[in-house]
């Protein structure tokens, strides 16, 4: 059996059984050409349809589906919809992207297909491990294993379930039973499916072990951690906390790995991957003879152009979010909000009016910035105290950006009217032999083996932290979040740092940090007892886990599904309109620098939460499958 780790897929004509694009456009027609389950009866074939659905876990069917639009880090669909970052690159590339970003959306863009279509695919591929298994009867297959194997499948299909009801929340829930020799592929959706991703998440875990010998197969706590995570979006928040507990106290990697915070930029290298804060890391790896097959293709737009790569400047991180690292005196984020008048301007760029926004205070004013400078005009990075999180978070003008040199910010931009650069999938110049090739793209060397967390510890502590504010136990909240930030407080080494010498990056970096950073811990433990959650309340102590989601998680893809759960639309305790507030308040504060893919669109309460169901995928259901509301 191929290891894990590898990620390749074996067999390639497991490939024609399994590529099930959707509930119908694959399950109405009988395989042409493919293996049959009887030739596939024994453990080769078995590991071989496991190996098979586990490839999906990047979101990308070679030949059936773009990286970029389909993939599992959700660049699209959880960050330039939300406020870390806009499409990048000119405003007329990628035209799908523009209406994903600025909420104008229907049910006919390619994204959107690409997306549905690839996670069907994803779910019938684990599908066909759980009807294998009962027809192996020549003993190459023991109970035990048999066992596993129908456990891992299960977890897959509970991933990919999850990701589709993060997009569309109603979707189909199809499992074994679903075939087309059963004549019962027209699949409704006619609410969400949390329970039935819940039970597979529970069944999983009643089947795996807690080590796994190849790193990047499920084991028992990566179970739970979806499991968690499920309930979390489910607003069962007393079922999934004990369920955090035990990941926090007793968890570990695949690897066997004790769960810890490291140093933050590990998440991101693909040197040093599968750490000891890898919950569940999607594997990547490049030249290992699959033809990029198996790097990080879903990130391959994702880079600053015109440097050691030539292409694309697309994902690139707001204003908003170079702001909400702004500290204050004690080195906490900056909460609260003002309303003030702020300028409008049309899709031209033309200045039409002042409207009203309610901003977050780190937006007053705006962190400094290149914007409209060119490389030969002088720069000086701002002075203000900020969370060192940031530079590891988002490129800046004159900060080093990894062992590239100093960042050119604007200059490396493709559009023009962003100072930021996307860094956490970027590599290393140092190490782009080893870990970055040319994708199944073109020439560009972008296809990377960086891993893509599906879920890292500091997401595990932060839902507990969540869970707590909920049950309005607000110290334990506090020592959560504190947890997290003590991670960058109480470890300066793990700072950006300035290089040696700014003409030669590879001589390596001084102790001197890169920018004023300052980074404190709420309450008692930070000796600023006022700050304390307990001190100031249940909507205070909201306020600061999500604040810190949003610092740590920036740009990782989840951004806009947190706003979604928080929202009181789908049973989220923040209130009603809370996820249209934030970002129709992003869109305004936005209008001071006229984008043209934000300016005069708007985020619809009742609608926008959700994406809409493609119209393809509709009219072949035969009425089985219904829109989300108001598309």
């Amino acid at each position: 059996m191929k290891k894990f780790h590898l990620r390749l897929i074996a067999l390639a004509g497991l490939v024609a059984l399994t590529l099930i694009y959707s509930c119908k456009k694959f399950l109405d027609k009988k395989p042409v050409g493919s293996l049959s389950a009887a030739v596939l009866a024994n453990k080769a074939g078995l590991d071989g349809l496991l190996i098979g659905a586990y490839s999906m876990l990047d979101g990308f069917a070679a030949g059936f589906s773009t990286s970029w639009e389909s993939t599992t880090n959700n660049w699209c669909w959880g960050g330039i919809a939300a406020d870390d970052a806009y499409k990048g690159s000119n405003t007329t590339d990628q035209p799908p992207a523009a209406p994903i970003e600025n909420h104008s959306i229907d049910a006919s863009n390619e994204y959107l297909q690409e997306k549905w279509a690839t996670f069907y695919n994803a779910v019938q591929r684990a599908n066909d491990v759980l009807r294998e298994i009962p027809l192996i009867t020549d003993g190459s297959v023991s109970a035990g294993y048999a066992t596993e194997v129908a456990a891992e499948a299960r977890f897959l299909r509970g991933v990919y379930h999850l990701e589709l009801a993060k997009l569309w929340r109603n979707v189909p829930y199809v499992d074994e039973t679903i075939t087309y020799a059963a004549n019962n592929y027209n699949v409704g959706n006619p609410g969400p499916i949390w329970d039935k991703i819940e039970a597979d998440f529970t069944a999983a875990m009643a089947g795996l072990p807690k080590t796994q010998s190849q790193v990047g197969r499920a084991n028992f706590y990566a179970a739970e951690a979806f499991l968690a995570k499920a309930y979390m979006f489910d607003h069962q928040y007393a079922k999934a906390k004990p369920l955090l507990d035990d990941l926090i106290n007793n968890g570990n990697t695949s690897g066997g790995q004790k769960y810890a915070l490291g140093p933050f930029e590990d998440n991101f290298h693909a040197t040093k991957r599968n750490g000891p804060e890898g919950v569940f890391q999607v594997q990547m790896t490049t030249s290992d003879g699959s033809g990029g097959l198996n790097d990080n293709a879903g990130d391959i737009l994702n880079f600053p152009a015109g440097t050691y790569t030539s292409c694309c400047g697309f994902y690139q991180p707001s204003y908003e979010l170079g702001n909400a690292y702004k500290v204050d005196a004690n080195g906490l984020p900056m909460l609260g909000t003002t309303t003030l008048s702020v300028a409008d301007f049309n899709a031209d760029g033309a200045h039409t009016r002042m409207v009203t926004a309610t901003l977050p205070n780190y937006d007053i004013p705006s962190l400094a910035n290149d914007h409209g400078l060119v490389l030969t005009n002088p720069f000086t990075p701002p002075g203000d105290p900020l969370d060192p999180r940031i530079d590891w978070t988002l490129g800046r003008r004159g900060i080093p950006y990894l062992d590239w040199g100093l960042c050119g910010g604007e200059t490396w931009s493709r559009g023009d009217i962003v100072p930021y650069n996307p860094i956490k999938n970027v590599f290393w110049h140092g190490e782009q032999a080893s870990t970055a090739d040319a994708s199944t793209w073109g020439a560009y060397p972008q296809g990377t083996a960086i891993n893509y967390n599906m879920i890292r510890f500091s997401d595990v502590i932060l839902w507990r932290a969540e869970c707590e504010v909920e049950s309005n136990d607000l110290q334990p909240a506090e020592d959560d979040v504190n947890m997290v930030r003590n991670r960058m407080a109480a470890h300066p080494e793990y700072w950006v740092h300035t290089y040696i010498d700014n003409a030669n990056p590879s001589l390596g970096f001084t102790n001197t940090p890169a920018a004023n950073y300052h980074i404190g811990l709420y309450g008692v433990a930070g000796s600023h007892p006022a700050t304390g959650f307990a001190a100031n309340g249940q909507s205070y102590a909201r306020s600061a886990v999500y604040m810190e989601r949003q610092l740590e998680l920036a740009m990782e893809g989840h951004r806009f599904f947190d706003l979604q759960r928080y929202d009181a639309i789908y049973g989220g305790p923040a209130g009603a309109s809370y996820m249209a507030n934030v970002l129709n308040n992003y869109i305004a504060a936005d209008t001071r620098i006229s984008n043209p893919v934000l300016n005069e669109h708007t985020f619809t309460a009742g609608r926008n939460e959700l994406y809409p169901v493609p119209q393809n995928e509709i009219d072949k259901e035969g009425g089985a499958l219904k829109q989300n509301p108001n598309y």
